[in-house]
């Protein structure tokens, strides 16, 4: 789930510190105004006096990411005459909730912007934001064959109301030498998070300065996302179904925090106060962390650091391995039938499968969809990343968090709730009372 988004990069190139994947939505600072926003035609860019259709693009990137939109882009074009897009407007990918939401009230949001899907429920209030899934089930797309985690993180009530831009997904990296060190075996698939605790515990050796494993506390969202794969796998919701109210109250909520506990009792985990983790993740570049749970997009720094490691799934509490997904979405607004249509048109193009494994691999999303896996360039690319391919395989049970308005509601009172337990300030079942009195009256106001 972070706040700044870098991505797998080609294997020939290096990488931005973190992606700090499922960024939980603060996205309730601007919806109060939602309600004054109307659909229409919106302003700007349209058709020309030649026919040609005009409209612009949010895409949020930086680096090699906006390389590759700018490509795909110029190669758009040569095969579409009678449509031009314009990359000039926009922000960082950050900071483009707040702008959208701005355009939105003024009437004139771009045609297609890059939303976190963390922020598309909220997005989704404005009746400007498009229905896509004439996009999605168009011939030329396997939507049936995306991951579940990309087709739920853009379906909001049921309906698609976006494409997937990104797709990520949470693992274990294991820096191989401290476990050489400390004369233990490499966890694989079915390990548990008995194994993890214990795991941890031998790996920590306080002369050399070194911790089994790192958590961040914070209280944002990246101190929460990494929470949800354990209520999962014991049964619970991050919103307890058919109500307003959380899903993990009881035993899932309890189980999960117990394992920060033990982590912390045992004095076996770096806990990183600052946003995004991004100290816990220089702690393991600087080989002073045994594992470390994080996704793909931290592979760079890893190798730039030259950390000898291995990926392997996350535990499980039942032996099998439940992790999650957060992607990101290209989304389209409403303004007017021919800038709709465009919009459209380029989204479409995007998902079809040969641009889709130029933008996977250029801008740094895993495979959207099970074919993609499987082709032979993707497999030559991921062959090339060592551990990639095990964040492609863990997509077969990832989930993605609700696309629910509710979910900052949850979020900020889990977090604190994460950070008392592993600074010993509450334990897990008072620390859970707790959240869920604040979560249960807070989303019980969210309409």
């Amino acid at each position: 789930m972070s706040l700044n988004r870098s991505r797998i990069p080609p294997p020939v190139r290096g990488g931005p510190s973190r992606r700090g994947v499922l960024r939980g939505g603060g996205a309730m600072a601007l919806t109060g105004a939602m309600g004054a926003a109307v659909a229409g035609c919106g302003t700007g860019l349209g058709v020309d006096s030649h026919g040609i259709v005009h409209i612009e693009v949010w895409h949020g990137q930086t680096s090699t990411a906006l390389r590759a939109v700018k490509r795909l882009v110029a190669d758009f074009h040569r095969g579409h005459p009678t449509i031009r897009i314009d990359l000039s407007g926009g922000v960082l990918a950050d900071d483009m909730l707040q702008k959208v939401m701005a355009g939105l009230v003024a009437g004139s949001p771009p045609d297609i912007a890059y939303i976190f899907g963390s922020d598309l429920a909220s997005v989704a209030r404005s009746p400007q934001l498009a229905d896509l899934t004439s996009v999605v089930e168009s011939g030329r797309v396997p939507w049936k064959q995306y991951w579940p985690a990309a087709r739920e993180g853009v379906t909001v009530d049921g309906v698609v109301r976006a494409v997937p831009a990104v797709l990520d997904s949470l693992a274990v990296v294991c820096n191989k030498t401290l476990f050489r060190r400390a004369g233990l075996e490499l966890p694989g698939p079915g390990w548990t998070w008995r194994d993890f605790i214990e795991t941890a515990r031998k790996l920590t050796d306080r002369g050399r300065g070194t911790f089994g494993t790192g958590w961040p506390a914070a209280g944002d969202e990246d101190t929460v996302w990494r929470m949800w794969p354990m209520i999962w796998d014991l049964g619970g919701e991050v919103i307890a179904e058919g109500k307003r109210e959380i899903g993990f109250a009881g035993e899932p909520g309890v189980r999960s925090l117990e394992v920060l506990a033990a982590l912390a009792k045992d004095r076996s985990v770096y806990v990183d106060p600052k946003p995004g983790g991004e100290q816990m993740y220089q702690a393991f570049a600087a080989g002073r962390l045994g594992m470390v749970a994080t996704g793909p997009w931290q592979l760079p720094d890893i190798r730039q650091a030259k950390i000898d490691y291995e990926v392997v799934p996350l535990p499980g509490f039942s032996g099998r391995s439940v992790t999650i997904s957060g992607p990101d979405t290209w989304s389209v607004f409403d303004n007017g039938s021919a800038r709709l249509k465009a919009a459209r048109t380029f989204v479409g193009w995007l998902m079809e499968p040969e641009q889709a494994y130029r933008w996977d691999t250029q801008a740094g999303s895993l495979p959207q969809s099970r074919p993609a896996e499987r082709r032979p360039q993707w497999r030559a690319y991921a062959a090339e990343v060592p551990g990639l391919p095990v964040f492609t395989e863990v997509l077969e049970t990832a989930r993605v968090r609700p696309v629910d308005r509710a979910y900052p509601k949850i979020s900020m009172p889990f977090g604190e709730a994460i950070t008392a337990v592993l600074l010993g300030k509450s334990t897990p079942a008072k620390a859970l009372r707790r959240c869920a009195d604040e979560a249960n009256a807070a989303i019980a106001k969210v309409r």
